[in-house]
Formats: C-alpha cells, sequence, structure tokens
C-alpha cells in the first residue's frame, strides 16, 4: 500500500506532510515574531517608565536640596558663605538644565554623573554626610 511503513515507495503524503511542516513552521515563526514584538515593547515601556521615575526622583531630591540650603544661607550672610551660594548656584543650574523633556538625550547619563560628583562636593563644602539608596520601595535621601 502507498505511503505504508513496510517499505515501499515513498509516497506523496509524506511529500505533502513536510510542505505543510515548513508553512506551518513559518507560520508559526511570524506569529511569535509579532507577539515578541508587542511583548517586548510593553515590557521595554515598563522598564522605561520605571527607571525615568527613579532618575527624576534622584535629580528632584537634588533640586529640593538645593532650593533648601539656599534658603538657609541667605537667612544669615556670612563672607565665608559666600563660596558656599557659588557652589549652590552651579549645582542648580546643572540640575535645572537636566534634559528632563528628552529621554534619548546621548549625554543623559553623562549630565547624570556630573550631577552626582557636584553634589558630592557641595555636601563635603557643607561637612555633612549624605545617604541616598535606592530600593524597591524607591529613593531615600537622608543627613
Amino acid at each position: 500500500a502507498r505511503g505504508s511503513r513496510g517499505g515501499g515507495a515513498p509516497s506523496s503524503d509524506l511529500f505533502c506532510s513536510c510542505s505543510l511542516c515548513h508553512r506551518y513552521h513559518g507560520e508559526g515563526y511570524q506569529e511569535g515574531y509579532v507577539e515578541g514584538s508587542c511583548l517586548g515593547m510593553t515590557e521595554g515601556r515598563q522598564y522605561g517608565v520605571s527607571h525615568g521615575a527613579k532618575i527624576g526622583s534622584e535629580v528632584g531630591c537634588y533640586q529640593g536640596f538645593a532650593f533648601t540650603w539656599k534658603c538657609l544661607l541667605a537667612q544669615c550672610p556670612t563672607e565665608k558663605d559666600s563660596k558656599k551660594r557659588k557652589m549652590l548656584d552651579s549645582f542648580l543650574g546643572m540640575v535645572q538644565k537636566f534634559p528632563y523633556a528628552d529621554p534619548t538625550c546621548a549625554q543623559l547619563h553623562e549630565d547624570l554623573d556630573r550631577i552626582r560628583g557636584k553634589f558630592k562636593q557641595v555636601c563635603s563644602l557643607l561637612s555633612i554626610q549624605p545617604n541616598f539608596k535606592v530600593n524597591s520601595g524607591g529613593s531615600a535621601l537622608s543627613f
């Protein structure tokens, strides 16, 4: 009988099943690719929102820190505090120039690193020990 496993000649059924196998493989690949692309976009968007929120929170803490210290130093201005005020103004300028609106900015991470470095300088000048931690519950900045 044709198509039997009894050692007879190969049947056209085998050819058809192989052809169908290639067709279904191709269709499955296309469906998987489309599904994977959609899932990747969703996961990427969620990661971007989460990461952007962390960066925004960190930079916002720096801005609040700088404004607070400017107000504190303005209450009792002394000559020796002029360097501190200048450093805070420089730091605040960097924070305010941070590219919030453009997440594709090529220098975003370099700018953030510069802000972090300037923050350490300001803290040293003000003789304070910052403790900045980022954990699953959000960020915390304490002194």
